[in-house]
């Protein structure tokens, strides 16, 4: 699944979001974090998308951002975790009309979600892959690579690689659109498109079981002469700076015991992947 769709069908998600809704009615106002001890819950908005959160074959929700949070939560005082499952497009709307108290999806920090929401320290940083037919036929490792030989290249829903291919100079309208990197997977099998573009952490992993497609080494997409790492936190609403910094001291000390890596490495995460990026750092972008 991708972090750009939802989880469950659409009744499962929508009963869980008017839950969610309901329930916003009957939180008190002030201090975010006093209110969620007072009320004992932290409902989480995630997208769906393994690793990052996502409902296991035991139909429980798991991943490496629902994970964390619950460790995260617990020792700021607030024992309960309700993950919302929604689209990953309605994350932020989600988060600032109150359907939920987090967005805990991996969400990349960049400029136009910092003028929205404020975010914690990310968790990972993340450079891009393509998931390529075996033996990567046409020897692509970059979008100028694409460019070059005239691929016809794929991506998901919303994601960032969009942007990264436009800037090395493919058309918009000539750019596949799928729903997430099974579909992408699927294509590149097919035939129908020789390249997906996906963050390096999802293509590696949607790869392990494929006996035609294999997904190229990690790199940094180029704008404007820049590399690009992206990094991925936790977003609060503006209003709650309490919230999301009594978050990031727990998770530096986390950083600096290495509990974070330990937490997120079942889910494919590397050692490569911890960063020291800031939000700060990230929003100016």
């Amino acid at each position: 699944m991708s972090r750009r769709t939802l989880l469950f069908g659409t009744a499962a998600a929508g009963a869980l979001t008017a839950a969610g809704v309901s329930g916003c009615s009957r939180v008190p106002s002030g201090d975010a974090l006093a209110r969620l001890k007072s009320q004992g819950t932290v409902r989480l908005g995630i997208a769906g998308e393994v690793p990052y959160g996502y409902v296991d074959e035991q139909g429980e929700f798991t991943g490496e951002a629902p994970e964390l949070a619950r460790v995260v939560f617990k020792r700021l005082g607030v024992d309960r975790v309700q993950p919302v499952a929604t689209d990953f497009a309605s994350l932020i709307p989600g988060l600032n009309s109150q359907q939920f108290d987090v967005v805990s999806a991996g969400m990349y920090i960049n400029k136009e979600r910092c003028a929205q929401v404020v975010f914690s320290d990310p968790e990972y940083q993340m450079l891009d892959s393509f998931i390529v037919r075996k033996g990567n036929p046409k020897n692509l490792h970059s979008y100028e690579d694409v460019v070059r030989a005239k691929a016809k290249l794929a991506t998901g829903t919303g994601y960032a690689e969009i942007g990264y291919a436009i800037a090395a100079g493919i058309p918009e309208k000539e750019i596949v659109i799928l729903q997430d990197q099974v579909a992408g997977l699927n294509a590149v099998e097919s035939g129908r498109v020789d390249v997906f573009a996906g963050t390096a952490l999802t293509t590696r992993e949607v790869v392990r079981k494929s006996r035609r497609a294999e997904a190229t080494k990690p790199f940094a997409a180029v704008v404007d002469g820049k590399r690009q790492i992206d990094g991925g936190g936790f977003a609060f609403r503006p209003t709650d700076t309490d919230l999301r910094d009594a978050f990031n001291t727990e998770i530096h000390k986390m950083k600096k015991s290495g509990e974070l890596f330990r937490i997120l490495k079942p889910f494919g995460f590397t050692e490569a992947e911890m960063t020291t990026l800031t939000a700060e750092e990230l929003c100016r972008k």
